[in-house]
């Protein structure tokens, strides 16, 4: 009887090491009512074909739609598409194009943010994990919410698995696009593959006159038409900028003296930073602010 007691106590501390080599249990169904973000991951420990699932995000941005100025016109654009979508009445993927740190990202958060309360949610994915979005649609689709599926900063190379499998999920599958499923994607390049001199080659005149491009440039701009709502944004202007700056500095409690004061130090910072962007004001606030707070005390 003392060795089958001392074999079982061997066992179940074998077992209590194991257990606490595996990596943590995920989930099978998504804690929905933990955020109204998600991020597609892969379990932890997991092989190259392991588990995925939907991680809450318990700390998303807070950022407002009126945070964000100067872009009236893609503001007003996006806000309107998502109304619709959340209203369930017909609405557009979207594709955010153009110049860097002009809040192409940040529109998408404000917008999760102006509408979570009408059952928005947001799913951040990862452009390596794009051959999952069957799947992921798949997961919602019987969920009353409506989800929009973000991918940030979004370019493909030549070859790029992602790239086929986004052109499917948005119109080339024989399965229908789920009504509770859109696609905000970003990125710095409008075609979202790089564009080369050679690709100018496959042009050919018809006998119209007509410009009509050749096989490479049709594959390279058939992605980007597949989104329906496209929205261009552009460098700053330098008022435009300085405006940026004092809605900042106003938000971390600057006086509108200090906020004057601030402007030859803001646009020093945008020259030493070779942009003028909404990103490059919302650092400089935060550098000016607590530097002016840590004077103060």
């Amino acid at each position: 009887m003392n060795q089958l007691d001392q074999f079982l106590h061997r066992a179940e501390n074998l077992l209590a090491r194991l257990e606490a080599m595996l990596p943590p249990a995920v989930p099978r169904e998504p804690e929905w009512g933990r955020s109204f973000a998600f991020r597609w991951r892969k379990r932890p420990g997991a092989g190259p074909n392991g588990q995925k699932y939907l991680q809450p995000v318990l700390h998303a941005s807070n950022i407002r739609l009126d945070d964000l100025q100067h872009v009236g016109r893609q503001k007003e654009q996006i806000e309107q598409n998502t109304r619709q979508f959340v209203a369930r009445r017909p609405a557009n993927n979207v594709l955010l194009t153009g110049a860097r740190g002009t809040g192409k990202s940040s529109l998408i958060k404000a917008c999760l943010n102006g509408f979570a309360g009408q059952g928005l949610r947001l799913i951040e994915v990862d452009k390596t994990d794009l051959a999952d979005l069957p799947d992921i649609v798949d997961l919602v689709a019987g969920r009353p919410e409506r989800f929009v599926i973000f991918c940030d900063d979004l370019s493909f190379e030549e070859g790029e698995a992602g790239y086929k499998a986004l052109k499917v999920a948005l119109d080339g599958s024989i399965t229908a696009q789920s009504d509770n499923v859109l696609i905000y994607a970003t990125s710095n390049r409008r075609h979202l593959m790089p564009e080369k001199m050679s690709d100018n080659t496959g042009y050919s005149h018809g006998d119209d006159g007509d410009l009509h491009p050749g096989e490479t440039v049709e594959e390279k701009i058939s992605l980007s038409e597949r989104f329906g709502l496209w929205l261009s944004f552009y460098p700053f202007k330098q008022d435009d900028y300085l405006d940026i700056v004092g809605h900042w500095l106003q938000s971390f409690g600057c006086t509108p003296g200090q906020i004057e004061a601030a402007r030859a130090d803001a646009l020093r910072w945008a020259l030493g930073r070779g942009s003028r962007s909404g990103r490059v004001a919302w650092q400089f606030a935060k550098d000016y602010a607590g530097k002016l707070g840590q004077a103060d005390g």
